[in-house]
């Protein structure tokens, strides 16, 4: 078994099929459910760092595409990036309606792909749960370095200070012996956790929320 921050052996081995690639990334194998699951993440997008339709967005963690699908007709240019090779082949066959849509594949660790001050937005939704900490204050940092002056950024994660958050902590923490769980399995954040990580790569105007089983955490690149 990979370590759990070897992403790239991780995710490649959960999507051998576009199904269970669909299946890891949305919860459903069904391709009209899974482009469904994606309006949610665009509402919360737009309601926290907004999506203007000159804006170059970037996703980390962008799996089969699921997202971006769902905001390639919003935005400019929209590149997804992911660790894993087959997910990114999975997501660009998805978006080959949208000549400004395109995955690339990265390390795992960084956005090396991509240049300094490249764009406007930067996001990850349902990621950061999979990653270590220290990996997820690395992506925070590299989506500073590729914004923007005046650029946002937004991530989320299960909240572990919310009812229905300890809930699925609790039910993690019982479902697996410490040896025997997955690579991929959640690990949850607090508010204080990612606030920390935005004010301490340079973001300004930082804020967060809870809303039910998750917490939002967003900023600004000082202009």
């Amino acid at each position: 078994m990979p370590s759990r921050a070897d992403y790239k052996s991780t995710w490649n081995e959960l999507s051998q099929t576009p199904e269970d690639a669909f299946l890891y990334v949305g919860g459903t194998r069904d391709e009209v459910e899974l482009d469904a699951t994606a309006v949610h993440a665009v509402n919360v997008i737009r309601a926290t760092v907004g999506i203007e339709p000159t804006d170059e967005m970037v996703e980390i963690g962008c799996g089969v595409g699921r997202v971006g699908k769902g905001l390639a007709s919003l935005v400019k240019d929209w590149i997804g990036c992911d660790a894993s090779g087959s997910m990114v082949e999975y997501a660009n066959r998805r978006l080959t309606a949208y000549a400004n849509a395109r995955a690339i594949e990265v390390s795992g660790h960084d956005l090396k792909p991509l240049a300094d001050a490249s764009a406007d937005v930067v996001y990850s939704t349902v990621v950061f749960m999979h990653l270590d900490e220290w990996d997820r204050y690395r992506y925070v940092q590299e989506a500073f370095r590729v914004l923007r002056p005046g650029g946002r950024f937004w991530c989320d994660n299960i909240s572990l200070t919310t009812e229905n958050g300890w809930k699925y902590f609790e039910q993690h923490c019982t479902s697996f012996e410490p040896m025997e769980r997955p690579t991929h399995i959640a690990k949850c954040s607090t508010p204080q956790e990612l606030n920390a990580y935005l004010e301490r790569a340079g973001f300004e105007n930082v804020q967060t929320r809870e809303r039910d089983l998750w917490v939002d955490a967003w900023g600004v690149k000082p202009a």
